[in-house]
């Protein structure tokens, strides 16, 4: 009769409630009777904080990697070659302008804009200076290149030798959009900090990206 009655009760509460419960009852004599009430918001409650700890950790998993990557960059720049002598050995390899030279992936990437209007990206180990590599683009922007370059007198490697006065150059690429042309460069610091600068198209003077702030 007891157990009767818990089990009343139970689905009583839920119908109140608005939700849906489950009732366990044991019962060894008329005495001793256990009931357990479970309701639905309770496991939804709980799945969304695993879902919630799921998530952190993923962030936690990416900043790691991103602060990696960060190191990795500042490591092959400061120990070898650096972003001008990346150009030079580049530009030896495939005569042309550099328009930009980034450390990427293990090693400097320098886009050169060759004659004929022809793009191609020569990949140099950070380390030696050694080629590693090169490949035809297809890029369809070297006028719009050439026309920013007009009356230029600072290439990239001098934009790279002049912001290397402020951190390990580890990018340097011209912004040939609008009025206000010129190299755009990123530096790292050995704590990870990076810097983006501006270096004049004619007189290769460095000043703070105004855009990073």
């Amino acid at each position: 009769m007891k157990r009767n009655i818990v089990i009343a009760v139970v689905t009583a509460a839920a119908l109140v409630g608005g939700g849906t419960a489950t009732a366990l009852a044991v019962a060894g004599d008329d005495d001793d009777t256990t009931s357990v009430t479970r309701t639905d918001d309770d496991r939804d409650d709980r799945g969304e904080d695993r879902s919630d700890d799921r998530d952190d950790r993923a962030e936690d998993r990416s900043d790691d990697r991103d602060g990696d990557d960060d190191d990795g960059a500042v490591r092959a720049a400061a120990g070898g070659v650096t972003a001008a002598e990346a150009v030079t050995a580049a530009l030896k390899h495939t005569p042309g302008t550099a328009v930009s030279a980034e450390l990427d992936d293990g090693s400097w990437e320098v886009d050169v804009l060759a004659e004929g209007d022809t793009w191609h990206t020569v990949r140099i180990a950070p380390d030696s200076g050694k080629v590693l590599g090169a490949q035809k683009d297809d890029e369809d922007d070297a006028a719009e290149v050439r026309a920013a370059l007009k009356g230029a007198s600072v290439t990239a490697e001098d934009a790279a030798k002049a912001a290397a006065d402020k951190g390990t150059v580890v990018s340097v690429d011209l912004d040939d959009d609008g009025d206000d042309r010129g190299w755009e460069a990123e530096t790292r610091a050995s704590g990870g900090d990076e810097r983006d600068w501006r270096v004049g198209l004619t007189t290769a003077s460095v000043t703070a990206d105004r855009d990073d702030d």
